[in-house]
């Protein structure tokens, strides 16, 4: 069983969506006992850390996703609640916990004349990791739909990494927990491709 996790801050049609064209079924829920179940987890999220972190813990859901052994990725913000911290909503150089199962702290990208922020739009990937099972038939240079101001700097997890004003990284994977921060759903088959990696890659 496939779930994606109800974040209560995620457009679950458009993931939905793209398990639907494999012809593979999902279960959107935030039922702990289903999730804990599940044989791979979705985190989608849209929006801002400090808002997916409340509605997570509302939902009871931080432990229950920290606690999960079987493979989970993260697209976009959800990704970056895998990771320590967030600078988003935070004042005074404080950040917001997130949930720490990678290590790491989100930042506040770069804008620049050319490049502003939000960072929208298509982008290339650079493989750092090309032979990790998530990147299988996904060529270093492919283009990826974006739409974030915040990311991870480059790190230890990083499998893939972007440049927008600076590098960044745009896939990670760290024990059983993995990260896209651009929407595969909205990338095409290159996006595709690694949604169907995760799928049936050995956990």
């Amino acid at each position: 069983m496939i779930v994606i996790i109800d974040s209560g801050v995620a457009n679950l049609a458009s993931v939905e969506a793209a398990f639907s064209r494999m012809n593979v079924p999902v279960t959107i829920t935030d039922n702990t006992d289903m999730i804990r179940s599940a044989k791979r987890l979705i985190l989608p999220g849209v929006g801002s850390a400090p808002a997916a972190m409340r509605k997570l813990e509302a939902k009871g859901l931080t432990d229950t996703i920290r606690q999960l052994t079987q493979p989970v990725l993260g697209i976009c913000l959800g990704m970056q609640l895998l990771f320590d911290a967030s600078e988003e909503g935070a004042d005074d150089g404080a950040v917001t916990p997130c949930l720490g199962v990678i290590s790491g702290t989100v930042r506040k990208l770069k804008d620049g004349p050319d490049r502003p922020i939000p960072h929208m739009g298509w982008n290339e990937i650079t493989l750092d990791a090309p032979d990790h099972p998530l990147l299988c038939g996904v060529a270093s240079g492919a283009f990826m739909y974006f739409v974030h101001s915040f990311a991870v700097p480059p790190c230890a997890a990083m499998l893939a990494s972007c440049t927008y004003s600076e590098p960044f990284t745009a896939m990670c994977g760290h024990k059983n927990f993995f990260g896209c921060q651009f929407h595969p759903e909205r990338s095409g088959e290159a996006g595709q491709q690694i949604l169907r990696n995760f799928i049936e890659m050995r956990a």
